[in-house]
C-alpha cells in the first residue's frame, strides 16, 4: 500500500464486491479493509496491483475515516488496482442476514466434516479447514456486526 496524506485521503478507491449470483456493490470509497488470508488488508487509492485470497471474515467500508458499512465475506478472491479492488466472493451476507444458528449450524458441521478426512488426503483436509475456518469467522462477525464487540 503506498502512503498517503491527509490531503490526498479523498481520492476513492473504486469498490465491487461481486457474488457468483450478481454484482452486490458497486461505490467508491475511501478505504475498503478485506480479509486476506495472510491478514485483514486496508486498500487506498493508488495500491499496488495484487490478487489475493480471502478468507472468511468482515469486509469493511470507509468513508472519512469511519467505518460506514460493513459485511460477512464466506473467502474468494480480490483484484486490487490502483484505482480499484474486485472482490470476488464465494457467499456474502449483509448484517441482517447473519444468524449465529446459522454460523453454529455451520461450524459444526465443517468441524464433523475434518474429522472424516483421512490423513493422507491433504487436499481435502485442506478445504475442510478452510470450511471451518469461514464457519468461525460467521460465529465472530455475528458477535462483531451484531452486538457492536468489533469496530
Amino acid at each position: 500500500m503506498t502512503n498517503k496524506t491527509k490531503d490526498h485521503a479523498s481520492m476513492p478507491v473504486n469498490l465491487e464486491i461481486v457474488s457468483p449470483e450478481r454484482l452486490l456493490l458497486a461505490q467508491p470509497v475511501e478505504m475498503v479493509v478485506i480479509p486476506a488470508s495472510e491478514g485483514d488488508m486496508g486498500v487506498l487509492e493508488g495500491h499496488a496491483p495484487a490478487i489475493v485470497m480471502l478468507r472468511g471474515g468482515i469486509i469493511a467500508l470507509y468513508e472519512n475515516d469511519r467505518v460506514t458499512d460493513q459485511m460477512y465475506v464466506a473467502g474468494g478472491f480480490a483484484e486490487i488496482t490502483p484505482e480499484r479492488c474486485t472482490v470476488l466472493a464465494n457467499e456474502v451476507l449483509a448484517p441482517t442476514d447473519l444468524s449465529r444458528e446459522e454460523g453454529e449450524r455451520r461450524l459444526a458441521a465443517a468441524e464433523e466434516a475434518l474429522a472424516q478426512v483421512e490423513a493422507s488426503d491433504v487436499a481435502a483436509e485442506e478445504m475442510a479447514l478452510e470450511r471451518v475456518q469461514s464457519a468461525r469467522a460467521l460465529v465472530e462477525a455475528v458477535d462483531t456486526l451484531l452486538t457492536g464487540g468489533g469496530r
